[in-house]
């Protein structure tokens, strides 16, 4: 009868606790803080821009062995890009590939004057009209202010020679429109102001290959048969602005 009385009176007691403690407030977990997404150069971008561009000729004639050179003024450029950045996890190290078309202002019919045989002043001009590069960049990260380097092919889109006596008044046009290749090497800062939009400021240098064109003597007959070789290079500045089409950094929840 004892033993019977003192397990009762221990059942009472462990089921009064457990009825008490199921009673006690439970404390709830702390609501997670959502850090902003890290910023990333990776994704598409598209954007213009404008700027101003020099172009320099160093020209040869087989005949009679003049050597001369001329550097334009600077000329308005605007135009466009596309490219693609990819920005390594966990790395400030960046590469891509950028395509950018500019069109060139005229220079007005600026050109280059010597003095020929019997006096005479020869007028050389040969205006650009075009500039396209298709290059890959590199660069390195800094947050937001992207600095990097580029370097591929380029292209540039010019109206002809056209060679005038200045003496007599006579002119040889070389040829309607043709297209110049050769490389490119740039470098330049471009600086994210928002998650998507960017501006950058860069220079080129655009050397491209020789070119030459003979002269028929029955259009200025005092340089018939003369060959005219030049060699040239632009220089150009820019400024930029670019959408990214970037996809962010991981979303990182903190307790």
């Amino acid at each position: 009868m004892k033993k019977a009385l003192i397990a009762g009176v221990a059942l009472l007691a462990l089921g009064t606790g457990a009825a008490g403690a199921a009673d006690l407030p439970v404390k709830a977990p702390p609501a997670p803080v959502y850090a902003p997404p890290i910023f990333t150069w990776t994704g598409f971008y598209i954007g213009g821009n404008i700027g101003a561009a020099w172009a320099h000729s160093d020209w040869h004639d087989s005949l009679f062995g003049l050597d001369w050179g001329n550097t334009s003024n600077a000329r308005f450029i605007g135009g466009g890009q596309i490219g693609f950045n990819y920005q390594f996890a966990g790395s400030s190290f960046v590469i891509g590939a950028e395509a950018d078309f500019d069109w060139a202002g005229n220079n007005g019919g600026n050109g280059v004057t010597v003095v020929g045989p019997r006096g005479h002043g020869f007028q050389v001009v040969s205006n650009d009209t075009r500039i396209a590069t298709l290059a890959a960049r590199f660069g390195y990260a800094a947050d937001r202010a992207l600095f990097y380097g580029k370097a591929g092919g380029a292209w540039v889109g010019n109206d002809g020679f056209t060679v005038t006596d200045l003496g007599t008044g006579q002119s040889f046009i070389g040829s309607n429109s043709n297209t110049a290749s050769g490389w490119m090497v740039g470098a330049g800062i471009e600086y994210a102001f928002t998650n998507n939009w960017t501006a950058k400021i860069e220079y080129d240098f655009i050397g491209l290959g020789g070119r030459s064109f003979t002269l028929p003597g029955v259009v200025i007959p005092a340089l018939a048969g003369d060959t005219i070789t030049s060699n040239h290079n632009v220089q150009e500045v820019k400024l930029g602005i670019n959408y990214l089409f970037n996809w962010g950094g991981p979303v990182v929840a903190r307790y």
